[in-house]
């Protein structure tokens, strides 16, 4: 299938959503969400050279090893009946395309997942493994959402976007429910800021309206901070035509939506960008300190800290965001300390 570059063609063409997404939709999906599985665990780390401890939100353990189960379940169990029958597309390099698989199985709705074609084999594998249907393209020439949008008319299917999308935000945002209850426990208080990994902005605008009191940093790939740069100069960017190569799939995204830019500026978020070394290394600290496989995506938000670019005061908390990782790749990384 040939489409338009995404340079040539900026706009995404998928439906705009209809409404935005309220605290009391995430508070409702974190009702559904801790129906469906058991909470993730909050872990206690001491940074290096006697820093202040963060607590790290182990995402990487949910069923298909990413937070994205979350906003997936939330938008799928919300679908009408009519709508069920007609199935869901989704666009994902992996963790998404799990999560909307993972759930399609168990609801009983078909679904085909847009997938580039240098996605890891590991993620590609397991989302047919779920019962999926994968349609691959590049990433770099390809409009996944032009062609998302085909299928989606051609089948009369329900687009669940990866980051666009209210219910989608609105799930991820049950991480944040559940991490302020667990910080209220073992932290003595609510989270004072949130570090999270930041591809389209999902996990960000849903932490935002889940903590209003916290400082939410969305963490990206240098090359790839799109909505770093985005904050920064008050309107929406792309990672441009050529950006560099990384490891983190799960975090490349060419451009952030309106709808979660407007959350992430009317939170006043400002986002930080770190090196592929500054990855591998907080992967290789979650597996000695915290015995976590992680991804290098999942690794992003660590890796500002550990790399002294978001300060930590205690009550600090760090979304370690997935886990799905090749193991070829990953002892790799960690044979490099």
């Amino acid at each position: 299938m040939t489409n338009p570059s995404p340079e040539m063609n900026p706009a995404p063409l998928v439906r705009e959503p209809t409404r935005a997404p309220t605290r009391e939709g995430v508070l409702r999906a974190a009702v559904k969400v801790s129906a469906l599985v058991p909470h993730t665990p909050l872990l206690a780390l001491e940074l290096p050279n006697g820093g202040p401890t963060v607590w790290c939100k182990a995402e990487c353990l949910q069923p298909m090893g990413a937070f994205k189960i979350r906003g997936a379940w939330h938008r799928m169990t919300d679908l009408t009946e009519e709508e069920r029958t007609r199935g869901v597309v989704a666009v994902s390099s992996g963790n998404h395309a799990q999560g909307v698989a993972w759930s399609a199985r168990r609801l009983g709705i078909a679904a085909t997942i847009v997938m580039p074609a240098d996605a890891p084999a590991v993620k590609l594998n397991e989302t047919r493994r779920l019962g999926a249907e994968v349609v691959q393209y590049e990433r770099l020439t390809q409009s996944r959402d032009a062609i998302a949008a085909a299928i989606c008319a051609e089948q009369g299917s329900v687009l669940v976007h990866a980051y666009g999308d209210p219910w989608v935000i609105e799930g991820q945002g049950s991480t944040g429910i559940e991490l302020a209850g667990q910080m209220e426990c073992f932290a003595g208080g609510a989270p004072t800021r949130i570090v999270a990994p930041c591809g389209g902005g999902g996990l960000a605008s849903g932490l935002a309206l889940a903590c209003p009191d916290a400082e939410v940093v969305p963490v990206e790939p240098e090359g790839w901070d799109d909505v770093t740069r985005s904050l920064a100069g008050g309107a929406i960017v792309s990672v441009g035509s050529a950006p560099p190569p990384t490891a983190c799939d799960a975090l490349q995204t060419l451009a952030t939506f309106p709808i979660n830019f407007a959350v992430m500026t009317a939170h006043g978020m400002r986002g930080v960008a770190v090196s592929e070394a500054e990855v591998r290394a907080a992967q290789r600290y979650a597996f000695s300190k915290l015995r976590l496989v992680v991804e290098p995506g999942g690794a992003a938000a660590l890796a500002a800290v550990l790399a002294g670019k978001v300060p930590a005061d205690g009550r600090t908390a760090v979304i370690l965001s997935g886990g799905n990782v090749d193991p070829a790749a990953f002892a790799k990384v960690i044979a490099e300390g």
